[in-house]
C-alpha cells in the first residue's frame, strides 16, 4: 500500500499595527494572572480562527505606557484574509485595543528582530489644573520649566552612545527566560543604541499647553525613554544643568541620572521596518 505523504500546513504571517489604550493593562507582555495587551490579542485570535499563536510585539511597553503604532507578528494556518482578520478582531478585543492595520508579510517577517527605527512620544502637561480626561495620557508638571535648556539636553542623546545610565533593572528578565511561552529578547551586554532624532517642542490644544518630547532611536532600553524625560525635566526644573548630559552618559550608572518619569505619559508612537522578500 502506497502511503501518501501529507504536505505541512501552509502558513501565513501577519503583521498587525495596533493602537492601544495602556491604562488598565499590566503592559504589552503576557504576565500569568495579569491582563495585558498581548495576552487579550492571543485570546482575541484564540475565539476567531482557533489557533493560539503567541504575537511577537516589537517591544515590550510598561504598565500604564500607551500605543499609536506597536506592530506585532504571527503565524496562522488559516486561510484569512487580512481585511477579515482586521475585522474581527476589532469586534472581539476590548475598546481599549484597536487594529489599525493588517498586512501578510514573509514568513521571515519578526516584529520586533526586523524593526530598524521607533519613536516614542512623552507628553507633559503644562497648565495649572490638568482636566480629568487628560489626566491618565500626559504627566502634569505647571511648574516653570526652561524649554530651551530641555532642547539642549535632549540634543546631547543624538549619535551613538552607551546609555547604562539611563537602564533600569528589567525585574521580569529571569522569569522569562525561564518560561518558553514568553517573549525572549536577546542578551545584550553592551547598552549602546543610536539616537537619530531627540527634541521637545511646545503644543496648544483646547485643554491646555503641552511640552512634547519625540526620540527616534535604533533602540531603547528597559525605562530608558522615561528615565530621558525624567532627567530632562529636571534640567528643565534648574535641578540639573544641561551641560551635565555627557558626564552622566560617561558614569553608566543609573543613579547619576534623573528619575523616572510616569508611565501615563509615553506612547510607542511608530515602529519602522525595512521589508524584504523570501
Amino acid at each position: 500500500m502506497t502511503e501518501i505523504a501529507q504536505s505541512a500546513p501552509v502558513l501565513q504571517t501577519f503583521k498587525l499595527t495596533l493602537a492601544y489604550d495602556g491604562t488598565n493593562f499590566s503592559g504589552w507582555q503576557v504576565q500569568p494572572g495579569e491582563i495585558t495587551v498581548q495576552g487579550e490579542l492571543q485570546a482575541a485570535l484564540g475565539r476567531i480562527v482557533r489557533e493560539n499563536p503567541l504575537p511577537q510585539g516589537s517591544g515590550r511597553t510598561d504598565a500604564g505606557v500607551h500605543a499609536l503604532g506597536q506592530v506585532a507578528s504571527f503565524a496562522l494556518q488559516a486561510p484569512i484574509p487580512p481585511s477579515s482578520l482586521q475585522r474581527a478582531l476589532n469586534r472581539t478585543l476590548p475598546a481599549s485595543i484597536r487594529i489599525l492595520e493588517t498586512l501578510t508579510v514573509p514568513g521571515t517577517f519578526h516584529a520586533r528582530h526586523s524593526a530598524v527605527a521607533k519613536t516614542y512620544e512623552y507628553r507633559v502637561f503644562r497648565s495649572a489644573i490638568c482636566p480629568p480626561v487628560l489626566a491618565r495620557y500626559v504627566h502634569a508638571c505647571p511648574w516653570p520649566m526652561d524649554l530651551a535648556a530641555m532642547n539642549e539636553a535632549a540634543g546631547a542623546f543624538l549619535g551613538q552612545h552607551d546609555f547604562l545610565s539611563f537602564a533600569a533593572t528589567d525585574p521580569d528578565l529571569a522569569s522569562r527566560r525561564s518560561n518558553p511561552e514568553r517573549e525572549i529578547e536577546p542578551e545584550q551586554p553592551l547598552a549602546v543604541r543610536s539616537i537619530y532624532a531627540s527634541a521637545w517642542e511646545e503644543r496648544q490644544t483646547d485643554a491646555g499647553a503641552l511640552l512634547v518630547y519625540r526620540v527616534r532611536g535604533s533602540g531603547f532600553l528597559h525605562h530608558m525613554v522615561r528615565n530621558l524625560v525624567g532627567t530632562m525635566l529636571d534640567v528643565g526644573r534648574g535641578r540639573l544643568r544641561a551641560d551635565c548630559i555627557p558626564g552622566i552618559l560617561a558614569a553608566r550608572a543609573r543613579a547619576a541620572a534623573g528619575p523616572t518619569a510616569p508611565a501615563q505619559g509615553l506612547f510607542l508612537h511608530s515602529v519602522e521596518y525595512e521589508l524584504t522578500a523570501d
